[in-house]
């Protein structure tokens, strides 16, 4: 199964609302801690180390692409 990267969602706006809403009165290190888990959920409902390879290095990716772009714009 190959990394799907266009949303599956009828609605995203309600999927990144979900997320943000889940973080709401959380401390930073709360924050952290439920993303860990969340993204440790998720990848076990995935189920393909390869398809989770591939998020993993397309998630590196995007970081670094958006810290340079960050770099730039100073």
């Amino acid at each position: 199964m190959p990394l799907s990267t266009s949303s599956n969602f009828a609605r995203p706006d309600d999927a990144f609302r979900a997320i943000v809403e889940a973080h709401r009165g959380l401390t930073e290190e709360q924050s952290a801690d439920f993303d860990a888990t969340l993204v440790l959920i998720l990848a076990n409902h995935i189920g393909d180390i390869d398809v989770l390879r591939e998020a993993i290095g397309l998630a590196k990716r995007r970081m670094i692409d958006g810290q340079q772009q960050q770099l730039q714009q100073q």
